[in-house]
């Protein structure tokens, strides 16, 4: 697939906070790519290019900050977005799927007739960390008899690797920035 001619360092463009949301994590803020208006025509536009001719037919985006890529991304490839909200966020029937937090267990949910089999979908958010909650979104595509599923991520934190990112990256997948 045909990358932008133009290069842009976005790890330059994202902010990094130490100790937040809580002592010992370096915070990763896309708040700082997505107020440069370059750097946002970019990051979507490398997304638009690597997944044009996959025929995607929804975008998934993962609460809170794959929404608002996930929705650019949505609008240029011509399909649909869709919300992957935190469980009781959503007003209509839902599909839910509960993945493991370090202590505990959260909940991810889309709409239920969001998505369908003939879609070919692409689960987009800002940062895979253990891949909960992404591979929660991809438990519900699967549960929908989707076929066809693609990701991505601006962000993947390399250090971490667990069993949900090993699964999810035997898919068809792009990051922009690892760390």
């Amino acid at each position: 697939m045909e990358q932008n001619s133009i290069f842009m360092d976005l790890k330059k463009e994202i902010r990094e906070i130490a100790d937040f949301p809580k002592k010992g994590i370096n915070f990763k803020d896309i708040t700082t790519l997505l107020k440069n208006s370059d750097a946002l025509r970019y990051t979507t536009n490398v997304i638009v290019d690597n997944f044009k001719d996959a025929g995607i037919t929804k975008v998934l985006g993962i609460e809170s900050r794959g929404f608002i890529i996930g929705g650019a991304v949505a609008c240029e490839l011509f399909a649909g977005f869709v919300p992957v909200r935190k469980k009781g966020k959503l007003p209509a029937e839902t599909i839910y799927e509960n993945y493991a937090l370090e202590y505990g267990v959260d909940c991810v949910e889309i709409h239920a007739d969001a998505i369908n089999s003939e879609d070919v979908l692409l689960i987009h958010d800002d940062l895979l960390a253990t891949g909960g909650t992404a591979y929660a979104t991809l438990q519900i595509a699967k549960r929908m008899n989707v076929r066809k599923i693609y990701f991505s991520f601006i962000c993947d934190l390399g250090f971490i690797e667990t069993e949900n990112k090993k699964k999810i990256k035997e898919y068809p997948n792009q990051i922009l920035v690892n760390y």
